[in-house]
């Protein structure tokens, strides 16, 4: 199962606002009095904050109690300016406890309203729905909110193309604004993204990844996952290990600790895809939220890529086994480190607008577990089949023992077919699958493995033609079964 890789582009530092809500003193003023509900389904309120004498902290106390009242302490994005106004904003998303761990996300906005006087604003709603409520949410509030009697801030002001993503969109503290954007999908209609009209879309993405490319180097990837190998595990299979040679095969000796091992990650993903980066310089880094078995890490920093300095945001995460393979996940985004004052908005709103059909993403990691349990289910019924022709050679041994040579070559030959289905049969039962691994590129490295059915979904499903399922008929004895 691919984790969820959002929110990206996000600084979990902030510029202007400091929050220490675990040591405040003072208690949260209460929300804003003027409340507004969204058509769109979500809450907005503004008002003064009591107490508050700057922008600050009218935001950090808001902050302070959306984490009182969901039980958590929000993730925010950086602080921005609206174009044409003193008013500030900043993007969060938290889990509300309160509410059986609903996701939320939203946006806090201050705005000085008098003398020693700060009005503030909060806009929230489901997780899945900000995306395409966040620019009308926002128009609401405008058309009603004038903090200080300055003129109303706009949607537009801070992106041009409402997304359609399925989390809050994390804010730039850059003042250049987002180009415009058109929507493409990939060629499996599995995933759509906005980019603007001088971007395309790379022909390869599918199954719910993708990766556009900009025209002056700018990358961004949504849902990349690769198979990977350590090479010092005593437990991989011998065709895997030959893998190693390969220039496109992920490869490095992760066994956990992925804020350690992040420098070292994005290098091995980087050296898989052609493109290895070098002298990784990891700014921030914190563990993010992973299902179970796996790490996540959002990090933020640069690298030297192809002899220029490069800008890179992006979250990782891994899975650890036993023997030796495991998976890798990666959202990043590329962007020359001379472009990012200019550049960062539009990538936030082209990261932000990818719209996933988890309708089609489904369909297919379906159809590949269903290739699997038919594997199963056969290799169980041919089990019954075997042994009821096994015993009757069996019996016929007995019966004909005069011609001893033919019938223990019929009996051998049952026995073989037998330990062969029972294996099958036993791979079922424990969800396991045999994979081999094809020679595609002249290595000679041809081999078989017992995995896990996951793993053997990602493996065919990552690459189809060097990976194939092995059906009960072609296992090798002595690898895949033993009598």
């Amino acid at each position: 199962m691919m984790p969820g890789l959002r929110p990206f582009f996000v600084s979990f530092t902030l510029s202007v606002v400091c929050i220490s809500a675990c040591k405040a003193n003072t208690p949260p003023p209460p929300t804003p009095a003027t409340l507004l509900n969204a058509a769109q389904g979500g809450q907005i309120s503004f008002g003064t904050v009591p107490g508050a004498t700057t922008q600050a902290q009218a935001m950090s106390r808001m902050l302070i109690n959306i984490q009182k009242t969901c039980g958590e302490k929000p993730q925010i994005g950086r602080v921005f300016q609206f174009k044409g106004t003193d008013t500030v904003g900043v993007f969060f998303s938290v889990t509300d406890h309160t509410k059986g761990n609903k996701k939320l996300a939203g946006m806090v906005l201050s705005a000085l309203s008098g003398p020693r006087q700060v009005d503030a604003a909060q806009l929230s709603n489901d997780a899945q729905r900000i995306g395409k409520s966040v620019n009308p949410m926002l128009q609401q509030l405008f058309d009603a909110w004038h903090p200080g009697g300055q003129a109303a801030a706009s949607p537009s002001a801070f992106n041009d193309q409402p997304a359609s993503g399925g989390s809050a969109h994390p804010a730039s503290g850059h003042n250049a604004s987002a180009a415009r954007l058109h929507r493409v999908s990939t060629s499996d209609n599995a995933a759509s993204i906005g980019i603007p009209d001088d971007w395309r879309l790379d022909t390869q993405s599918g199954g719910g990844a993708v990766r556009v490319f900009g025209p002056k180097g700018e990358m961004i990837l949504v849902n990349g996952h690769m198979n990977a190998i350590d090479p010092t595990n005593p437990r991989l299979p011998s065709f895997m290990r030959s893998q190693a040679q390969n220039p496109s095969t992920f490869v490095y000796p992760y066994r956990g600790n992925l804020m350690k091992n992040l420098p070292n990650m994005l290098q091995a993903w980087g050296r898989a895809s052609g493109n290895p980066p070098s002298q990784v310089q990891v700014d921030t880094s914190k563990p993010v939220e992973a299902d179970p078995g796996q790490e996540c890490v959002q990090s933020e920093g640069s690298m030297n890529l192809r002899g220029n300095k490069t800008h890179f945001n992006a979250k990782m995460c891994a899975n650890t086994s036993q023997d030796g393979s495991y998976i890798v996940w990666l959202d990043l985004g590329l962007l020359p480190a001379d472009l990012l004052d200019q550049e960062h908005q539009t990538m936030a709103a082209i990261y932000n607008s990818v719209n996933l059909n988890q309708q089609v993403i489904g369909q297919q990691t379906q159809a590949g577990l269903d290739r699997i349990h038919q594997i199963g289910a056969q290799a169980a019924a041919d089990r019954a089949t075997r042994n009821a022709a096994y015993d009757a050679q069996h019996a016929g041994y007995w019966a004909q023992q005069n011609n001893n040579d033919v019938q223990h070559s019929n009996w051998s030959a049952g026995q073989d077919a037998t330990a062969r289905n029972n294996q099958g049969f036993s791979n079922y039962l424990l969800d396991q699958t045999v994979v081999q691994g094809n020679d595609i590129d002249g290595s000679g490295a041809v081999g078989h493995a017992t995995v896990w059915n996951s793993t053997a979904d990602a493996l065919v499903k990552y690459d189809p033609n060097r990976f194939e399922i092995v059906d009960t008929p072609n296992y090798w004895q002595g690898t895949d079964y033993h009598q």
